[in-house]
């Protein structure tokens, strides 16, 4: 089932069940789960190298920290305010450690603009979020988790080529990390799921960005693509 059909299915079932964000939490962390199952298993249309796979992350973290400061300065709960401020800056953190062990691997691609392509439309999508509940679950649950699972691909590739020091980065510091962004989405999602109206905003953010995700099979080279925004 596609990430768009299940959201619609729990939804069908919300005036069943109530308005326990409790519940619609862990419809959302298996959800999340299936789509980290097939994009475990599902290889991109280009089998990149880990030079490209890192150029892919580097524009994935600057995208994540660009918008979750851009959430921050708007939110006024100071705990949301301070989920964002840590996103924003251990995905700012993330990029420098990434950038820095593809200027070693390849001083080339290193000096590429991840963003010369333009934005990603799954950021155009995260940033036209409003509510804290479809920022959390779209951003922290759905884009953190998803990040957990490419990254765990990317750690597997390096060990594989011998590149002992990326997998290593990848699976001691920034794994670790997105799984605590992940946790702490879900953490928060159940505070700001209340009403059913915030529920299903979060079904339908959540399923949209996994859509985005699944979609997403090109391997971001960190080269800028003819007449695309990305």
């Amino acid at each position: 089932m596609t990430p768009m059909g299940l959201a619609r299915e729990i939804g069908s079932l919300a005036p069943r069940r109530g308005a326990d964000p409790e519940f619609v939490v862990d419809e959302l962390s298996r959800q999340l789960a299936e789509a980290s199952a097939r994009l475990a298993v599902a290889p991109d249309r280009e089998a990149p190298g880990v030079e490209g796979l890192l150029a892919a992350a580097l524009r994935e973290k600057v995208e994540t920290s660009e918008v979750a400061a851009l959430w921050m300065a708007g939110e006024f709960d100071l705990e949301l305010k301070l989920a964002f401020a840590r996103l924003c800056g251990d995905q700012a953190r993330h990029y420098r450690l990434l950038a820095d062990r593809l200027q070693a691997l390849d001083p080339s691609a290193a000096r590429i603009d991840p963003l010369a392509r333009g934005h990603s439309p799954l950021f155009r999508f995260l940033r036209s979020l409003e509510t804290p509940a479809e920022r959390l679950a779209a951003g922290l649950l759905g884009r953190q988790g998803v990040a957990r699972i490419r990254g765990a691909i990317l750690a597997d590739l390096c060990l594989r080529r011998g590149d002992e020091e990326t997998a290593r980065l990848q699976g001691e510091v920034i794994g670790p990390e997105e799984a605590d962004h992940r946790d702490m989405g879900r953490r928060l999602l159940v505070r700001f799921a209340l009403t059913p109206e915030d529920q299903e905003r979060a079904r339908r953010a959540l399923a949209r960005a996994l859509q985005f995700s699944e979609e997403r099979r090109e391997p971001a080279r960190g080269k800028p693509a003819r007449g695309s925004g990305g």
